[in-house]
């Protein structure tokens, strides 16, 4: 079945506009589906539409015998109809793109005056929705339109939203399912930010995704503004949050109360809204575990733009609007993404920058109220202010983050930087007792560390550090042995860093040199002479 030009445009306008009758767009759409130099089976056209094989069959063959009339309804028996397609259409469009002049919403009693149509017929009118045709809502309707799962939904939709870094949406396969039930039960209703990007990803317009009961459920400020936005797409964004509902100039004292209570009601259905899912946020913090364990054994220039990319994507999401604990969440990710962004920029040289990225890494923890995240950026505070010979200041930043009650290891790396600090300014017995208090900290430690990778201290680590600093208070033997120790636990981790391994074959080397072992000291080094070009800016851990 081969159509003409003209044909194929009136057909496909007929399934794209807003107000034709849902019969006689799916009466097009099979049209178009059966359309081709190849005949597809009826079968799959129905499987494809959601139908039955004899509904295509009787439209295929309708429009064969009369082409663009064959696709309308017929007369039918029975008394004519006394409401024309016109006015059933022009109800609904005035439903749907107009508000009333001193109401909220349209009733059937204003909508029967300003229409001329009876009340009976008005609400007759608004029941026969897309929903009760074919029982699904219209946001659901698009992506099965495309042919899309709720996966390749909520991937298009995030995509989608990019254009727009303000109101940036990540979204997931429940949230999408909950975004498409809206208002149903267990659902969840799309803020504006979700609809503009709906429409983005389907290659629609917003008010193709909403019906006549998505609209009597969209907070009064919403549905002003889709109404009444202004045509250039620069102004098309919606606000941060709900606008206030005017109240006319003249009202009695239930008009105050009653709209007092929509404005409530509207803050609610906004504070409902959110541009995250648990599930992508969950997606994120498994993203940043993957690059903190990536730089152990990766370049770090390229995981500096990886971890700058997701950075990026976590403050659009922070400058839209989610719930209080999705944006404590928000600012957690965002926390170690800084606080990793401040170790690869120190290990590329650029201390300054690093410290600006720490400062920042601070501001998301208190923020966030995340103690654990709070005694990690401290650590790497003050590893940097170490490299910037800044030793009271790494001293100082060490044991601060001890203050805090964590999981995991931090506490033990905590330690450990006092101990280096220490040494560094020759306070031998001050750097032994933070030594011992490492130790102390790994026998209490609770919890697994919540990132892991670079934000961790495992044994082989922390012997690292204590063969450093018993070389720097003149305990070479000690040093050789915890050299020696840290080189055996390395060879059980599942991930080995060759910076720390190369550390630790220098520390044995300078214990060897100590005890007046030069061959030994030449051997040690041996590993570290055969590292590849691009290891040797590994990251000194």
């Amino acid at each position: 079945m081969l159509l003409s030009d003209d044909e194929r445009a009136v057909l496909e306008r007929w399934t794209r506009r807003a107000t034709s009758a849902q019969a006689l767009a799916l009466r097009a759409r099979i049209v178009l589906a059966c359309a081709g130099p190849e005949v597809p089976p009826i079968v799959a056209v129905a499987w494809d539409l959601r139908g039955a094989a004899d509904t295509v069959r009787k439209w295929r063959r309708r429009f064969l015998a009369e082409q663009l009339d064959g696709p309308a309804d017929e007369p039918r028996p029975g008394r004519p109809p006394t409401i024309s397609v016109d006015q059933v259409e022009a109800s609904v469009v005035t439903t749907l793109k107009r508000l009333p002049k001193t109401a909220t919403h349209w009733s059937r009693t204003s909508m029967a005056q300003h229409s001329g149509l009876p009340k009976s017929t008005v609400g007759r009118i608004w029941r026969q929705g897309p929903r009760t045709r074919f029982r699904m809502r219209p946001r659901e309707a698009w992506r099965h339109a495309l042919g899309w799962t709720l996966h390749e939904a909520a991937d298009r939709i995030t995509q989608a939203s990019t254009r727009r870094p303000s109101e940036s949406v990540a979204a997931d396969a429940s949230l999408v399912g909950k975004w498409e039930k809206w208002p149903g039960p267990s659902s969840r209703r799309p803020s504006l930010s979700v609809l503009f990007a709906m429409a983005e990803a389907f290659a629609c317009r917003v008010e193709d995704l909403l019906d006549l009961e998505d609209r009597r459920a969209l907070p009064e400020a919403d549905l002003r503004l889709l109404i009444h936005r202004p045509p250039t797409a620069e102004h098309l964004a919606p606000p941060n949050a709900p606008s206030p509902i005017v109240v006319p100039s003249e009202s009695t004292g239930t008009d105050l109360v009653r709209l007092a209570a929509d404005e409530s009601a509207t803050w609610a259905q906004w504070a409902e809204a959110s541009n995250v899912g648990d599930i992508a946020l969950e997606q994120m913090m498994a993203e940043t575990r993957a690059l903190a364990s990536d730089y152990l054994t990766s370049d770090p220039v390229v995981l500096f733009v990886r971890t700058r990319a997701l950075r990026d994507r976590i403050f659009a999401l922070l400058e839209g609007h989610q719930h209080p604990r999705q944006s404590a969440a928000l600012y957690v990710a965002a926390g170690y993404l800084c606080g990793l962004l401040a170790w690869m920029s120190s290990d590329l040289g650029q201390l300054r920058d690093a410290d600006t990225q720490g400062k920042t890494a601070w501001l998301c923890a208190e923020l966030a109220g995340h103690n654990d995240l709070r005694a990690w950026v401290l650590s790497t505070r003050s590893k940097l202010a170490f490299w910037d010979r800044r030793l009271r200041d790494a001293l100082n930043f060490a044991r601060r983050g001890a203050t805090y009650r964590t999981t995991g290891t931090v506490a033990v790396l905590l330690a450990c930087q006092e101990a280096d600090a220490w040494s560094e300014l020759g306070a031998r017995d001050e750097a032994l007792v933070a030594l011992a208090r490492a130790e102390d900290a790994r026998s209490a430690m609770s919890g697994e560390d919540e990132i892991g990778g670079i934000l961790a201290c495992q044994p082989a680590r922390q012997e690292n550090y204590a063969a450093a600093v018993q070389l720097r208070v003149g305990r070479p033997a000690d040093a050789l042995r915890s050299a020696d120790n840290a080189l055996t636990l390395l060879t059980g981790q599942p991930v080995r860093a060759y910076g720390t391994e190369a550390q630790i074959h220098i520390s044995q080397a300078a214990a060897q040199l100590a005890t007046g072992e030069a061959e030994g000291a030449l051997e040690a080094l041996a590993p570290v002479f055969a590292l590849p070009p691009d290891h040797c800016r590994a990251a000194w851990l």
